[in-house]
């Protein structure tokens, strides 16, 4: 079984027992978030594809953290100019687990 849901502007592949980092919500370590926002489900050969959300359809996941991610470089440059000016970026994300999608 799978889902596809929207978080952050983004659409992910998930699955019970799943890990992943996602765009930072307001949450705190060791609490229960749900994602109703789900595009798709799949179960065997019964695929629910919404239009555009599926209805009744929510994917529970634990909060197991708060991080930044690595450091970016974002580095400008004009040739002939001495214009050079660098800079550093850390995406702040959520990492959660998925424990349940489920259809009501």
């Amino acid at each position: 079984m799978f889902a596809v849901i929207e978080t952050g502007g983004k659409q992910y592949r998930v699955q019970p027992g799943q890990r992943l980092r996602i765009e930072k919500l307001e949450a705190d370590p060791n609490t229960a978030v749900k994602f109703d926002r789900v595009l798709l489900v799949a179960d065997g050969d019964e695929i629910n594809v919404g239009a555009p959300l599926v209805q009744n359809a929510v994917v529970e996941a634990n909060v197991l953290g708060q991080g930044r991610d690595k450091k970016k470089i974002v580095f400008k440059y004009h040739r002939k100019t001495r214009y050079r000016k660098f800079k550093g970026h850390r995406q702040p994300f959520t990492e959660v687990e998925i424990r349940s999608i489920s259809l009501k």
